[in-house]
């Protein structure tokens, strides 16, 4: 990391603290839906729809952004897809009508889906493939971070300005792109192995390279359940989670100092992650998150205090989300560098589109069965995965690569 040139470190620290940014304007909803509901006069399902909404636009994006980047310059796309989701966030000061609010967050979702895959492969043509576990890291550290300052800001500005004036620091993000324009010279960013293109092959780079054979397809596949169950674990869990305790177990808990003893397990599961990653492989290091978050998940049955809740929560945090950071990383180095950022994008947006549903399924399962019915239902989700983690015979080597896995023609 020390051998980079001052424009790369400012490239690399862009493309981390953009996810930040992204995060805490994509949070700004889970702290204004209440009042967003009542001062609309929107049902609950309606309210609903304006995550689904954009969970949709995030999968568009993902797909959109994700080809544009691979055919054209990375880091032009990058700052355009902070722009997207900056302004469109802000513009939702201006909000009268539920279709309007929907149309900005289907925009801010596209910006914020096709940014994280964009990011990732730029910091994969920046950062050597050995240490792109511990980096990615930071890029998830960071969104977490994002979440916590969105919850200061909504507690500091909403009581005064209200939701929508919330919504207005939506526009902070615009800066970054001015500082990213004048600081960074975007045509002399390090890109490993982007020489081996030819421009006729990296015009053609397009979403079907994924599923150019068999194998590739499988391997596809299985990243996309992985995914889904990584988004379907967090927001599932993120979101009922303090509900189930207080109202199935009777324990009376401060849902906001619970959800930051949660990421901060979830900051220090992706250091460790990302350090395992590097060191002993991606097997190694999603078999043993994979199986804790089955196990930490089931035995949340046995929380009965504040106290334990905490705890619980901070550990299921530390192997539930640890993981997160470690998608990116992967799928940089199984696809080759052409269809890199489709790949990202679209395995995670997949994910996020299919697992965002899992607050529907779980609420479902609450309502007509019981906690422990829904904590084993999302520990048998961990089971799913870990099983499409081991069918991925590219995952086996510590050194794994996208030569070992196909070369797209």
């Amino acid at each position: 990391m020390n051998k980079l040139s001052s424009n790369d470190k400012k490239a690399l620290f862009a493309s981390i603290f953009a996810s930040g940014l992204d995060d805490l304007n994509v949070m700004f909803l889970s702290f204004t839906l209440g009042s967003i509901i009542s001062s609309l006069g929107l049902t609950g399902v309606e309210g609903g729809w304006i995550s689904t909404i954009t969970n949709l636009g995030m999968l568009t994006g993902g797909l959109v952004f994700g080809v544009l980047a691979d055919r054209y310059n990375k880091f032009k796309v990058f700052k355009l897809t902070i722009l997207v989701f900056s302004v469109a966030t802000g513009m939702i000061f201006f909000t009268k009508s539920s279709e309007y609010l929907y149309l900005m967050r289907f925009i801010a979702g596209i910006g914020v889906g096709g940014q994280y895959g964009v990011a990732i492969s730029i910091m994969g043509g920046i950062v050597p493939s050995d240490k792109l576990g511990r980096v990615s890291s930071l890029n998830g550290i960071m969104g977490q971070l994002g979440s916590i300052g969105s919850a200061l800001l909504a507690s500091l500005i909403a009581p005064y300005f209200g939701w929508k004036g919330l919504f207005l620091f939506g526009l902070l993000p615009i800066l970054l792109v001015a500082w990213m324009h004048f600081a960074i010279d975007e045509s002399n960013i390090t890109d490993r192995d982007a020489d081996n293109i030819n421009d006729e092959r990296k015009e053609k780079a397009s979403i079907k390279e994924l599923f150019a054979n068999k194998k590739l397809t499988h391997q596809t596949l299985a990243l996309m359940v992985m995914t889904t169950v990584q988004i379907a674990g967090y927001f599932g869990l993120m979101n009922w989670l303090p509900t189930m305790m207080q109202q199935s177990l009777g324990i009376e808990a401060n849902s906001n100092i619970w959800m930051l003893s949660t990421i901060l397990g979830m900051c220090v599961g992706m250091l460790v992650f990302g350090n395992i990653l590097d060191y002993f492989g991606p097997r190694l290091a999603f078999g043993i998150f994979l199986v804790c978050s089955m196990l930490s998940v089931y035995f949340f049955t046995y929380v009965y205090s504040m106290a334990t809740l905490l705890v619980g929560g901070a550990i299921m945090g530390f192997f539930v989300n640890g993981m997160f950071s470690g998608y990116g990383a992967i799928c940089t180095r199984l696809y080759p560098h052409r269809i890199r950022t489709i790949a990202n994008n679209t395995i995670l947006n997949v994910g996020r589109a299919v697992g965002g549903f899992s607050s529907v399924v779980i609420g479902f399962i609450l309502d007509n069965a019981g906690v422990a019915q829904v904590l084993l239902f999302v520990a048998g989700l961990y089971v799913i995965s870990f099983i499409a983690m081991m069918s991925v015979s590219s995952l086996r080597k510590k050194n794994y690569k996208a030569t070992e896995v196909v070369q797209v023609n």
